[in-house]
Order: C-alpha cells, then sequence, then structure tokens
C-alpha cells in the first residue's frame, strides 16, 4: 500500500530521499518566500496531508494545530470539497466574471444570508488581502471621503492599502503606501495601554480614545474604520464587553463606515458564520477569505450593505479581477456551507471550544508559571507566555529575532519535535486546529502543549 501519491500520479512509499532532495532543490533553486531572507530558509517538503493531519517525505506526522494558515477549517482533503471541484472543473472550469454564472451566484447568496442585516452582495477577491483593498475602496467611493482608521496589533494583508492598514512589524519597511490610514488603539486588558483595571473600564478607555481620534483626525474626513472582529496572529484578542457596539456607535455619529475584517476569525473559528455575530453588530462592509472554501482553491471577497450596493447601482465601481469568483472556487465554497450543515461544525466549535479548550487552557494557567493569560473562542485560542507573571514581562521581548528569540522558539521546537504543528507568534502559542479535529486529537494535540511548556516554565525568573 503506497504512502503518498506524487507530482506524476505515481503512488510512492514514505523515506523517499532522492524525491524529497528533488522537492527541496526545486524550492531553494526557484521559489521566492514571502517574509523570508531567502538564503536563510530550508522549507520542509510535505508529501501529504488528510483531515488534521500532514505529513512530510519520511513520514514523520505531524497534528495540525494552525490549519495552516488559519484557513483549512474542514481539514486536508474533506472530500466533499475535493468532489465539489472536480465535479465544476468536468462541467464548466472557469468563466470570466462579467458574465453569470449559477455557482459564483449560489455562493453569494448564501454568504449574504448567513452574514449581517442590511447585507445585499457579495464582491468576489482571490483572497483576503485585495478583499481588504476593495473594501476600502467601496468605502471611499461611498462617503467621499479618504481617511481610514486601523488598529494597532492588527494584520490586514501585504498589498499597498492592506499592509498599511496593518498595525504590526511586518508593516514597518514596507513604508506608509497609503497615505490615508491612521492608526489607534484597541482593547488588550492583559496588556492595557489605558491602565485599565477591569474590561469594562478597558472598553470605555479605548472608546474614549477612539473617540479623541476621530475628533482631532476630522471625522469628516474619515471614510472607514477596518478591525478584525477578533484579533487574530496578534493575540486572539476578544473584544472586552461593549466595545464593537461602541466603535459602531461611533460609526453612526459621525457617518463613518464600520468594516469587520474576518478574513481569519469567519466561517465557524469562533463558533459563529462571522465572529461579529457573537457580539451584536452589524457592520457595512465584511471582509473574507481562508475558511470560505478552507483554502482549496484561492478566493475572497467583501459583504456589502444595502446602501453602499445602491451607491453603485447606476455609476460604475472601478475595479475588478479576472479570477473574481472563479467556479473552482465558489463551488468548494457551496460544498464548505453543506459540509458545516451536514457535520454540524459551528454545533461542535462551540461545544469543544467551551468543554474541552477552555478547561485544559485554564489548567495550564494554574499549572505553568510562564503562562500569563489565555484567552480565546470557539477554536481560536491564545496563550501567553511571561518570564514574570507579577510583572508580566513577555517570554520574549517584541518583535523579537535571534537569540533573543531563543526561548519561544525552543517551546516550538518542543511542539514539532513532538508531532504538533503549532500556531506560533510573538509570545504566544495559539490554538486553532481544523475544526473538523476529534476530541481526542483535540486533547493529542493540548497534551504535547502542556508539555512543551514545561520549556518555557525553565526561563521563567520569578
Amino acid at each position: 500500500m503506497s504512502d503518498y501519491v506524487d507530482l506524476f500520479g505515481a503512488e510512492q512509499s514514505f523515506g523517499d530521499t532522492e524525491a524529497q532532495r528533488q522537492v527541496r532543490e526545486n524550492d531553494r533553486q526557484y521559489v521566492f518566500h514571502s517574509w523570508s531572507a531567502q538564503g536563510a530558509i530550508n522549507p520542509l517538503p510535505i508529501a501529504k496531508g488528510e483531515g488534521v493531519r500532514f505529513w512530510d517525505y519520511d513520514g514523520t506526522e505531524y497534528l495540525d494545530f494552525s490549519s495552516q494558515l488559519v484557513n483549512l477549517n474542514l481539514g486536508h482533503q474533506h472530500p466533499g470539497l475535493v468532489k465539489a471541484i472536480q465535479e465544476q472543473a468536468g462541467r464548466l472550469a472557469t468563466i470570466q466574471p462579467a458574465l453569470a454564472n449559477d455557482v459564483r451566484g449560489e455562493l453569494a447568496k448564501r454568504i449574504v444570508e448567513h452574514s449581517f442585516e442590511g447585507a445585499r452582495s457579495v464582491f468576489f477577491t482571490n483572497g483576503g488581502a485585495d478583499a481588504v483593498e476593495y473594501a476600502v475602496r467601496m468605502a471611499r467611493h461611498h462617503t467621499g471621503r479618504q481617511k481610514v482608521l486601523a488598529r494597532y496589533r492588527s494584520y490586514h494583508g501585504s498589498t499597498s492599502t492592506a499592509i498599511t492598514l496593518t498595525g504590526e512589524p511586518r508593516r514597518w519597511a514596507n513604508g506608509t503606501l497609503d497615505a490615508g490610514v491612521v492608526h489607534f488603539t484597541g482593547p488588550y486588558p492583559y496588556r492595557s495601554a489605558f491602565y485599565a483595571e477591569t474590561p469594562e473600564q478597558e472598553t470605555e478607555r479605548a472608546l474614549a480614545h477612539l473617540r479623541s481620534t476621530i475628533e482631532l483626525e476630522g471625522a469628516n474626513t474619515i471614510a472607514a474604520i477596518i478591525l478584525e472582529s477578533v484579533t487574530g496572529t496578534n493575540g486572539i484578542l476578544i473584544p472586552t464587553p461593549g466595545y464593537l457596539e461602541g466603535v459602531r456607535a461611533l460609526c453612526d455619529e459621525f457617518g463613518i463606515l464600520m468594516i469587520c475584517d474576518e478574513v481569519m476569525a469567519g466561517f465557524g473559528r469562533t463558533g459563529e458564520w462571522f465572529a461579529f455575530q457573537g457580539f451584536g453588530v452589524n457592520p457595512d462592509l465584511v471582509t473574507f477569505a481562508k475558511g470560505v472554501n478552507s483554502g482549496y482553491v484561492p478566493l475572497g471577497g467583501v459583504i456589502i450593505s444595502e446602501a453602499i450596493h445602491n451607491t453603485f447601482d447606476q455609476r460604475s465601481f472601478p475595479g475588478g479581477l479576472t479570477y473574481s469568483g472563479h467556479p473552482l472556487g465558489c463551488a468548494a465554497g457551496v460544498a464548505t456551507f453543506d459540509i458545516f450543515e451536514e457535520e454540524q461544525i459551528l454545533e461542535r466549535v462551540r461545544d469543544l471550544g467551551e468543554r474541552v479548550v477552555r478547561p485544559r487552557l485554564e489548567a495550564m494557567l494554574e499549572k505553568h508559571p510562564s503562562v500569563g493569560e489565555v484567552r480565546g473562542k470557539g477554536l481560536f485560542w491564545a496563550i501567553e507566555l511571561v518570564l514574570d507573571r507579577e510583572t508580566r514581562e513577555p517570554l520574549v521581548p517584541f518583535n523579537a529575532a535571534g537569540e533573543a528569540a531563543a526561548p519561544f522558539n525552543a517551546v516550538v521546537a518542543a511542539c514539532k519535535q513532538a508531532g504538533l504543528w503549532p500556531f506560533a507568534a510573538g509570545n504566544r502559542l495559539q490554538v486553532a486546529p481544523p475544526l473538523i479535529i476529534s476530541e481526542e486529537d483535540l486533547v493529542k494535540g493540548l497534551d504535547i502543549i502542556d508539555e512543551a511548556l514545561n520549556i518555557a516554565d525553565s526561563y521563567v525568573t520569578a
């Protein structure tokens, strides 16, 4: 019995050193990787993925606790997604976006019906970054204003406006590509910039800061406020009580649009179709990608309110993409809705998050002095690591690299050595496995993290 199928459709067995050598050689000779110094990396060749696991060419198995880039919500090689793509390719592989297409229209309908009150239509993109670009463009044309407010501790993509909106170190080297972006600070109770003592106080002070930013920038110059409904890579920051509602109220007061970036948190990650639905707000624009079809075919988009849709009823929208609403991507998107219903994905995410993940991480908080805080919702959690619980000094400094990052890298390496591929960012281990994960595998992954935290404990200074 073969272990995997190679590029040419041949059945192969793990341990083929020549196959692995060829993959490495082609990658190092011809592939230019993102966010990397090309001569300083050596990407791991992967032979196979199935369910919540993937394997390298030596047969080393990894439990995928990061869903790749938090996009593989339905896991590797889900038969329903694969079948949908195969069947669509067999009947109509592609068609340009100016023509109507059954699967594109069906997916747009389902997304609108599952999003927010007042949603009207969907503009499809190739992924999350261009979804953000187009949401901002729509907001500017609709309002006639140019500025967009975005939070620090955020990631919105690496294209020009998206990377300028991003509020973390990956933005720095790219300069200011969109001069209309202004950053502000959002709530983060564990490391409060507002000296808050309670979550409610954090909300009050964060909203006061946002109001001040709006007033000082000039409300009549601001088209939109964009925020991740639940912050992803930068910490799984859950909105404090009343915060999103307060942002909505400020937007209404000043005629500003509210854009919820759901690229990472959307499509079941928090136990809701979209994370903002757990906080009782209706945005004006919503960006999505990743979980809409688990990344099987690149696809993203913008959900558009009735008012913004009507702005372009008799006026051309200045933008478009050759692959907007690609049939193969949309077919997998429609299948995603079917699978969510058939496998009761939202219900199981809520159940596993509250019954398994929360108590287990809270136990780790009690057990390990290196754990400063745990937080999350659904299957989207962060374990914040510290050197000193009293002072909350992080395990490694902000944006650490090289030797400064060694303690955190040791924890990550221990996870991988034990067969877990973690979602690691800053000084946090983040829990984001595929939403189809079994309770047994979820517990197994948490066991590995629990053991790896002993290494973090060895660095604790108090």
